[in-house]
């Protein structure tokens, strides 16, 4: 697995050969997507009621996730604390939730920098409403994250086209030039 692009580059046999021993196409294998495994490339085995499925689901956890903060909310209000706590925590769970939604919505289309994300890791966990109202509308157009998949399986299977094209034949049995 290719740390940069995530794909196989697994050639077992001349460049020219149909098949590996495994029964796969020669080159580099398309990264599975949580949810929808490799269904994203062709759009096969379910694509369409797992892209909506992902919408559903997502909506529906971010409507019960809403529902549990509105009673974190009124227990704070019967709680007393005053008006200021109630306005931090409210403020805290908006703020957290953009934030989020931001951070998703860019992981969707780039790889983020891992330590960044571990950086950010309790403020994400905070605004969780927020990266599931973005796994929602992701999925409403296609599989979140299959834009940068798809850019690197292609990018990925170019390059391994050029190489495989370039080196046909055994090279100790070419002719040399005089």
């Amino acid at each position: 697995m290719s740390d940069e692009t995530g794909t196989a580059d697994t050639s077992a046999g001349p460049a020219g050969s149909e098949l590996r021993g495994d029964g796969a196409a020669p080159g580099p294998r398309p990264e599975p997507l949580r949810f929808f495994g490799t269904s994203w490339v062709h759009h096969d085995d379910g694509y369409a009621a797992r892209r909506a499925a992902v919408a559903a689901g997502s909506l529906a956890a971010a409507a019960v996730s809403c529902l549990v903060l509105r009673f974190a909310y009124e227990g704070i209000r019967i709680a007393g604390t005053g008006s200021f706590v109630t306005v931090l925590v409210t403020a805290t769970f908006a703020i957290c939730s953009a934030l989020a939604f931001r951070n998703t919505w860019e992981g969707f289309d780039k790889r983020l920098d891992p330590q960044r994300q571990a950086s950010l890791r309790g403020l994400l966990a905070i605004g969780f409403v927020g990266s599931l109202l973005a796994w929602f509308f992701r999925s409403l157009t296609e599989a979140p994250g299959e834009k940068l998949h798809r850019e690197e399986y292609e990018k990925a299977r170019e390059e391994y086209e050029r190489r495989a094209t370039r080196r046909t034949g055994n090279p100790s049995k070419r002719k040399r030039r005089r």
